[in-house]
């Protein structure tokens, strides 16, 4: 398994909101854990909030006494939305804060993600680029029930309104999925800074056109910025075969 990892202020933003957490080795009884967050608020709260996140899905992974991936993430990941909740509820100036996260874990050949949000995560080989999690957002939600296809989802003004996030209810619904994987196949997290910018395909396009993982992380990221960069940019790869992790924030 080898993995690189890169975020990115954008073109628009002062302040990178983005954060996440790569481990291929154990992280505590799970084989390894990866995580992108992409948080909300003012006064530096989203950045704050989905740091914050992060950091405890971590803390609880670390200590968790459960080995099963899903059930450590599912209490790992409800315990740092109490936990955020509480914090915003204690400080006024945090008070509008909140944060999407994906999390995946890979045991053996099986895929175990997480999510809440709209950051998401996706499979990509030569046959086809497949979106594993589910967008918690108002536009995706009409997709969902007819309403409205997918190239007007990706220019309606209310894209971004999402409707789950971490921290703002003491109790957050989580989506799980579990799937196979085979040798070769790509995977990505991401935050909706890239995806507002490249569509699938294109995503596709690059991650197949490119000479190696470093080459795939720096031309999403890339090309997100050349398409406008109107938010901050996070991307993880996972190539499921190779080796060795790095990563670059800018």
């Amino acid at each position: 398994m080898k993995t690189f990892s890169m975020t990115d202020v954008g073109r628009k933003r002062d302040v990178n909101q983005d954060y996440f957490y790569t481990s291929e080795t154990a992280v505590g009884n799970l084989p390894n854990l990866f995580l992108v967050a992409d948080g909300m608020g003012g006064h530096r709260a989203g950045d704050y909030a989905s740091r914050f996140t992060v950091e405890q899905v971590v803390e609880y992974a670390v200590h968790a006494a459960k080995k099963e991936p899903i059930a450590v993430l599912r209490e790992a990941i409800q315990e740092a939305n109490y936990l955020l909740f509480e914090e915003a509820a204690s400080d006024e100036e945090k008070g509008d804060m909140g944060t999407t996260i994906v999390a995946a874990v890979i045991d053996g050949s099986i895929l175990y993600t997480a999510n809440v949000g709209d950051s998401r995560l996706y499979i990509i080989n030569n046959e086809e680029i497949t979106q594993v999690t589910r967008d918690h957002s108002l536009v995706q939600e009409m997709v969902r029930l007819g309403e409205m296809d997918k190239e007007r989802a990706r220019e309606h003004p209310d894209k971004n309104i999402i409707t789950r996030a971490i921290g703002v209810m003491p109790e957050v619904m989580i989506d799980f999925f579990e799937t196979s994987l085979t040798p070769g196949d790509m995977i990505l997290m991401c935050t909706d800074g890239l995806t507002n910018m490249v569509d699938d395909e294109e995503i596709r396009r690059i991650v197949l056109g490119q000479r190696d993982i470093v080459e795939m992380t720096e031309k999403l990221v890339g090309t997100a910025n050349e398409h406008g960069g109107r938010d901050n940019i996070t991307a993880v790869l996972i190539d499921f075969g190779g080796y060795s992790c790095y990563q670059r924030i800018i």
